[in-house]
């Protein structure tokens, strides 16, 4: 770590004055925090509500059938959450993680992180832990129930008409079609698959530790976050309405990828256990910080330290479930894959306006 005791920003001596001394001078902050405890306090509110909304939006598309929600509306909400999911790994995470610990930021210009470029290592590390985690749970259900999950996906892509040919039960949510009094025109409506059938088994086996390491890696982003709006000076005003769209969009990639994991009975809680986890930890963060207000330094070595570590690790967690657990499997991989044109069209729409807004959020935060 660099000792700035010594070093006199009014009297440089550029013969002697270090290239980390300079920048650990210029990058140490000091506690932002400066009032607006009323709006803080709102801040924790709100994006406690939107934020819970946003991840509990798809499960309850799937497993309330009275809302009706029309079929279009979920998969809207479903593929803009997997493209928030993959921008956030790249524009929230990573980028974040090499100004954190980066060769050019203070940490890693001293000690042992001017020997590496730590932040892309850390991620790839994850990304790999975590395809070794996802392969040994398919080696488990194979083994455990004799079959491959190939299939296991949902099928909420592929056509009705088509949904004969494949086991229904192995994958959810469902698309289920009803008698309509308007001639052909039939009612679509989804319907979340769980019990205690063998099959549900497989595919809850088969999903669920994805989407926990998916979760954890998410909660770790979202607690940084909290904490630093709890302390923001003036960029609170830009930061507040920022993250509020950010906590939203965030919910929504969350909630899409739980809705169609099917749970057995004894786990029925478990969705609702998951979305209320997440919607919880940025205003619990924002209270902590508001707590610490006083002392807590969001530019000190030691906070660039832990969150340059957690954000690599969390990117590395995005990108690998993103980019395989969302994207391939939904759109190349899926045997399921719908025929309709319209259909894919509005996934494909909404994929790429997820990841636009979520980049472009990132100019913000």
């Amino acid at each position: 770590m660099a000792d700035n005791s010594t070093f006199d920003p009014h009297n440089v001596d550029l013969d002697n004055a270090s290239q980390t001394d300079i920048i650990c001078y210029l990058n140490q902050g000091a506690n932002e925090y400066d009032g607006r405890l009323g709006a803080r306090i709102s801040a924790l509110f709100v994006i406690l509500i939107v934020s819970t909304a946003g991840t509990f939006f798809p499960v309850l598309a799937t497993r309330i059938r009275r809302l009706r929600i029309p079929i279009y509306i979920y998969l809207f909400a479903r593929y803009f959450g997997s493209g928030v999911i993959v921008a956030t790994a790249f524009i929230h995470l990573l980028d974040p993680a090499y100004e954190e610990i980066g060769p050019a930021s203070c940490v890693g210009l001293t000690g042992g992180w001017s020997t590496y470029a730590w932040p892309p290592a850390i991620a790839l590390t994850a990304i790999m832990v975590i395809f070794g985690m996802d392969f040994a749970a398919d080696c488990y259900v194979e083994r455990r129930y004799g079959i491959r999950t190939t299939a296991v996906e949902n099928l909420i892509t592929s056509d009705t008409a088509r949904q004969h040919e494949v086991d229904p039960a192995s994958a959810s949510p469902d698309l289920r079609r009803s008698g309509s009094k308007r001639g052909s025109s039939d009612i679509e409506e989804l319907k979340n698959l769980s019990g205690d059938s063998e099959d549900t088994e497989r595919a809850f086996h088969s999903q669920i530790a994805a989407f926990l390491i998916l979760e954890f890696g998410v909660i770790f982003h979202s607690v940084i976050i909290g904490l630093n709006l709890g302390v923001a000076g003036d960029e609170f005003s830009t930061l507040y309405p920022v993250l509020v769209f950010h906590q939203t969009f965030e919910g929504l990639g969350i909630g899409a990828r739980l809705s169609v994991i099917p749970f057995p009975t004894r786990f029925r809680w478990m969705p609702w256990a998951l979305c209320t986890a997440y919607g919880l930890t940025t205003p619990i963060a924002i209270a902590i910080g508001l707590g610490v207000h006083t002392t807590y330094n969001g530019a000190s070595y030691t906070a660039n330290v832990v969150s340059g570590v957690l954000d690599s690790i969390s990117a590395g967690i995005l990108i690998y479930t993103g980019l395989v657990e969302m994207l391939a499997r939904d759109f190349i991989f899926n045997p399921n894959r719908t025929d309709s044109k319209k259909r894919l069209a509005l996934m494909l729409v909404s994929l790429y306006l997820g990841v636009a807004l979520m980049a472009l959020l990132g100019k913000w935060a």
